[in-house]
């Protein structure tokens, strides 16, 4: 696969058509997040402060869990994909900037697309006194598109490679789909550097939230009760509530 630093390889859409066609022979291996830093460049400092800022403390917790699991399961799955990890850490970081009660009041679009369009200006600025912070476009259009995209789960078409990580390691961690691309013992590694602090009825409590300032959301396709069910029923991320 040639170099594809801000993941705009296209994959297929469909999360089990694409694992089956990337099957394993061997079991997932522990990946502790120690194994996988988070990025230490200008642009991913800026925007860690900036998650940090803005994000209650659950959902922050959230994106850097879907960080580690993502880079675990791209390691195990999908070695070929060449995306940087300062792409995919600015996907995980903004992902659910639209979620925040502030970002929900703020429009009427649906949480993603709204968390898109932010994550796209918050990225392309730095300040005149720190230039080297600002991503290149192409890298902020890449986070933009896996964000609005990251609850648009098809069977058809394809999907960047970075923006089906971020669906993956979201629905994991979200939902516990996917059991067999962790370790077990990478999730308890995870979720003692990120505890989840009753992160499935935090999430469940904000879909509803959505559906009720916003009944026509995004997030309704993947169902107004069966998903949020599905988050609170999430048995491989229960013992870590």
């Amino acid at each position: 696969m040639a170099s594809d630093p801000f993941g705009f390889t296209p994959v297929s859409s469909s999360a089990l058509e694409l694992l089956a066609s990337a099957k394993q022979t061997s079991p997932a291996p522990f990946i502790p997040a120690s194994a996988t830093p988070i990025p230490d460049t200008p642009v991913a400092r800026r925007i860690n402060e900036y998650a940090k800022s803005q994000l209650p403390i659950p959902t922050y917790n959230h994106s850097l869990r879907v960080y580690h699991y993502g880079l675990a399961i791209k390691s195990y799955m999908f070695p070929s994909w060449t995306f940087t990890d300062e792409t995919y850490f600015l996907a995980c970081l903004l992902h659910d900037i639209g979620t925040t009660e502030e970002n929900l009041k703020a429009t009427k679009m649906s949480f993603e697309f709204y968390g898109g369009l932010l994550a796209l200006d918050v990225l392309q600025k730095s300040g005149s006194s720190t230039p080297e912070a600002a991503a290149p476009k192409d890298q902020a259009e890449s986070v933009a598109e896996a964000i609005i995209r990251h609850q648009d789960l098809c069977e058809v078409g394809k999907i960047t490679a970075v923006g089906q990580l971020l669906q993956l390691a979201t629905i994991f961690d979200n939902a516990g789909a996917y059991s067999d691309c962790v370790h077990p013992s990478t999730i308890e590694d995870v979720t003692t550097c990120f505890p989840r602090m009753k992160w499935s009825h935090c999430f469940a409590a904000t879909i509803h939230r959505e559906n009720e300032l916003k009944p026509w959301s995004h997030t309704t396709t993947l169902g107004e009760d069966a998903f949020p069910a599905k988050v609170l029923g999430n048995k491989l991320m229960e013992p870590f509530e």
